[in-house]
């Protein structure tokens, strides 16, 4: 009954866009698989330069690993690995899923973005980021944003 409701959902919402063409624009199925440190967290080894990165919903952070069954987990190995801008530790709180666009990972044929809330000590305003467990991609830390020590 919940996946009819949602399906429902998805097409009403689909076809009220002008496209169905993905708006996406930073996915990337070469990019390395992702894998897991010893603290249950993702390795991250780059740094983005793009302003876009994850704070524009066109250019979210794909953290598509291995299945999409439990995006809870993946949004968390992602965000456990993120600290402040000088090291501080952050939290951070899910607000909605948002901007449906097309994808073959789904068994709807459709995914969504969901959008966390980053805050951290200190900070003057908590910053937006969209996460996409659907697609793969280069896995990087946002700017303004390091890793946890």
């Amino acid at each position: 009954m919940k996946k009819s409701i949602l399906f429902i959902a998805l097409l009403i919402s689909m076809a009220s866009c002008s496209s169905t063409q993905s708006t996406l624009k930073n996915t990337d199925d070469k990019a390395p698989n992702l894998t897991l440190s010893k603290d249950n967290t993702f390795v991250i080894t780059e740094y983005s330069k793009d302003k876009k990165y994850g704070y524009d919903k066109d250019y979210p952070i794909n953290i598509f690993f291995n299945n999409t069954k439990n995006e809870t987990i993946n949004q968390g190995r992602f965000l456990n690995a993120l600290a402040g801008p000088n090291g501080e530790k952050i939290t951070f709180t899910k607000l909605e899923s948002c901007c449906p666009f097309p994808t073959k990972r789904s068994e709807l044929g459709a995914g969504f973005l969901e959008v966390f809330e980053i805050k951290w000590a200190g900070q003057k305003k908590p910053v937006l980021l969209y996460l996409n467990i659907y697609e793969k991609g280069v896995l990087m830390v946002p700017v303004g944003l390091t890793l946890k020590k």
